[in-house]
């Protein structure tokens, strides 16, 4: 709470700095584009240096700043054939921020890059280099500052050094980290660090003082990390940032390699470098006993999920129903189930194992990473609905009730046990309970035979009960018998197959969106439809024509329902949050603004998101610069509800586009991306 006040008060320092008339001698940059030669020559390269003066006290920054602070960036506008490389980055200084250690430049910063010029310039002429160039300094607050700056060079056949520069160049030069290439280096992951070791080449002497990352996910070693001696090596420590700096509920997106700078009396330049996990190690048998029990008890009480007490149930079922029957079947139908947990976890694992050891030997993979595919997710949430909609008896698969298998049993179900096995694994996933977690993790980290014997006694866990029921037959005696109870058994089991695909959408949510549920909502009713249909008029005592038209709408519903809830594309469209103040901000800075007023609750808002943002409305939009707002009325909101009746609207939704100096455009209220396109047209 502390941290995100304070960032507020940042932003509203930034704001009134930004809008006060100060004076330029005193508080805003002097920028200057400068060649290191004075006539240049086709083919060949040559730098040009971007000094920014900046005023006393004032810093900009390195291009990981170290916080929410903006980097010098440039964009070159060039003659036909030239070519521009990055921005030669200096050393900056490690200073401390308001959200830890930041990277800075004071006084007059240069940052050199290099041009190339083409094969077919011509000489005799010149050429004109223009660079828009964008930075931000800070001292008690923050100033976005900007300017276009150009460069006339004349062109000869040979080219010719500026002698009055070469001091600035050069100072510059030095000030570049050197590259190493002889210098070895590796990554490796150590618990919640990083440990980069280095075994520089001549290039580097004395001893390093810090180490500046490039990614945003690392500290210097300066906070709270170490630089040490190891031999002909130094071993550098650094602390990964895992929360963002400003909304402690966001995760910093953990990245899978490193690049920065190893600061000394000469500063080397670290190229980009994997990071690789530690190797697994065998854990003695004391250490490794605990985690085989964890994970056979974690496969038993995982019968008792919602997601997979349902399949077991009716299995159980089917021992009522071969009570008295050949002990013989019931013993392999015990074993086909065993067996069919056994393989789908091998499966499941030997995924596992194979994303382990593609991401490094460990890094982000989980028991449970399948989870976070949108079309894993959505498929495991259309099976427990459909499941759940058959065992209520909404529909039928198959000659028996009994058989989550369906189809798929054979006469003496042996398939039906397997592909039951199978299911029960598939939907123990989303039910891996709470107390997995730590045996879970203990076994991803093993070598691979402790890594697949910990999950094949959590497999061995799961298939135990029924594996059991078969191998001592008097058991199933305990049972009760079969009775009409069996129906009513069945129907209460689909309730918790109807909570795991609850439980599911609000997982699929999560990836998705909460947005785009509404698609998802309707597309499992529409299935829910189909589903009817089929068990209500696709039955063997009915014409054959009625079969066959309940067939074809099954067929249509089930698509156009699966249409519906499929994942949507990838996002190409952010929105910012609503506020008056918001908008009067990027209309002072000459920024058009496209303001949607909606609400969760309103069907015509939905619509309008589905059909009017094309990806051809939303490259014109970013295109023309617009920024879009979202004023979200799901919630009682006054100033949205006034601002609505400032456009002479009374009711959601309202589309408006302003532009500085322009009489506003509010959009019809269903959108079409013609309405859209037309209003943008007019900016």
């Amino acid at each position: 709470m502390q941290r995100h006040l304070l960032f507020l008060v940042l932003a509203s320092f930034t704001t009134l700095t930004t809008k006060a008339e100060l004076d330029p001698s005193r508080t805003a940059s002097v920028a200057t584009l400068a060649s290191e030669e004075k006539a240049i020559a086709p083919e060949k390269s040559f730098t040009v240096a971007l000094q920014l003066a900046h005023p006393e006290g004032w810093h900009s920054y390195y291009q990981n700043s170290g916080g929410v602070e903006e980097s010098p960036s440039i964009e070159w506008q060039l003659p036909a054939g030239f070519t521009a490389g990055p921005i030669q980055w200096p050393v900056p200084e490690v200073k401390d921020g308001y959200f830890g250690k930041s990277f800075a430049y004071l006084g007059s910063p240069v940052f050199l890059v290099e041009i190339t010029a083409p094969k077919s310039l011509h000489t005799g002429g010149s050429v004109t280099l223009t660079a828009n160039a964008k930075w931000q300094i800070c001292k008690d607050s923050c100033i976005g500052e900007a300017k276009s700056l150009s460069l006339t060079i004349p062109v000869a056949a040979t080219a010719e050094k500026d002698g009055a520069l070469t001091g600035l160049f050069e100072t510059a030069r030095k000030k570049i980290p050197v590259r190493s290439p002889a210098a070895k280096i590796t990554a490796q992951s150590v618990g919640d660090d990083i440990q980069l070791r280095i075994t520089p080449d001549t290039a580097f002497t004395g001893t390093p003082t810090d180490f500046i990352p490039n990614q945003h996910f690392l500290q210097p070693a300066s906070a709270g990390g170490t630089i040490q001696r190891d031999g002909d090596a130094w071993q550098v420590t650094l602390k990964r940032i895992k929360k963002d700096l400003i909304d402690e509920t966001k995760l910093v997106p953990q990245g899978k390699s490193l690049s920065g700078i190893l600061v000394g009396p000469v500063s080397i330049e670290i190229p980009d470098t994997t990071i690789a996990s530690p190797p697994a190690q065998s854990l003695p048998f004391s250490k490794y006993l605990p985690i085989l029990g964890g994970m056979l008890l974690g496969g038993l009480i995982l019968n008792l999920m919602p997601c997979v007490f349902p399949v077991i149930g009716l299995k159980i079922m089917g021992f009522v129903q071969q009570a008295g029957s050949d002990r013989r079947k019931i013993v392999l139908h015990g074993i086909t189930f065993a067996l069919g947990v056994l393989a789908s976890f091998g499966a499941l694992s030997g995924i596992l194992f194979a994303a382990r050891e593609a991401a490094g030997g460990g890094g982000q993979i989980g028991w449970g990473y399948q989870l976070q595919n949108p079309w894993v997710v959505l498929t495991l949430m259309l099976l427990m609905f459909v499941l759940a909609l058959n065992m209520f008896g909404v529909f039928e698969m198959g000659t028996t009730a009994t058989s989550v298998g369906g189809s798929l049993q054979s006469k003496q179900g042996l398939s039906g046990s397997f592909f039951s096995g199978v299911l029960a694994t598939v939907v123990a996933t989303p039910c891996s309970a709470p107390f997995l977690g730590a045996a879970i993790g203990a076994a991803i980290a093993l070598p691979a035979f402790q890594f697949f014997a910990a999950f094949g006694a959590m497999a061995v866990g799961l298939a135990l009960p029924y594996l059991v029921l078969s191998i001592f037959p008097k058991l199933i005696d305990l049972l009760p018998r079969p009775g009409v109870w069996m129906e009513s058994f069945k129907q209460a089991m689909s309730f918790l197959l109807f909570a795991t695909a609850g439980y599911l959408s609000w997982v699929y949510a999560g990836i998705i969106d909460f947005d785009n549920m509404l698609g998802p909502i309707f597309g499992l009713s529409t299935i829910a439809v189909a589903c009817w249909i089929h068990g209500r008029w696709n039955l063997p005592h009915l014409k054959q024509s009625t079969r066959l038209t309940a067939l074809v709408l099954t067929l249509l519903f089930a698509a156009g329902g699966f249409y519906l809830a499929k994942p949507p594309g990838a996002a190409a469209i952010e929105w910012e949050h609503w506020s008056e103040e918001r908008v009067q901000s990027l209309l002072a800075e000459g920024k058009p603004v496209y303001i949607d007023f909606t609400a969760k609750w309103c069907a015509t808002c939905q619509v309008n998101k589905k059909r009017a943002y094309t990806p051809e409305v939303i490259a014109l939009m970013k295109q023309k610069g617009v920024v879009l707002l979202k004023g979200d009325k799901t919630k009682p909101d006054p100033k949205i509800e006034e601002a609505i009746q400032k456009l002479g609207r009374a009711a959601i939704p309202v589309n408006i586009l302003l532009a500085p100096g322009k009489e506003p455009i509010i959009l019809p209220e269903l959108l079409s991306p013609a309405d859209v396109m037309e209003a943008l047209k007019k900016l």
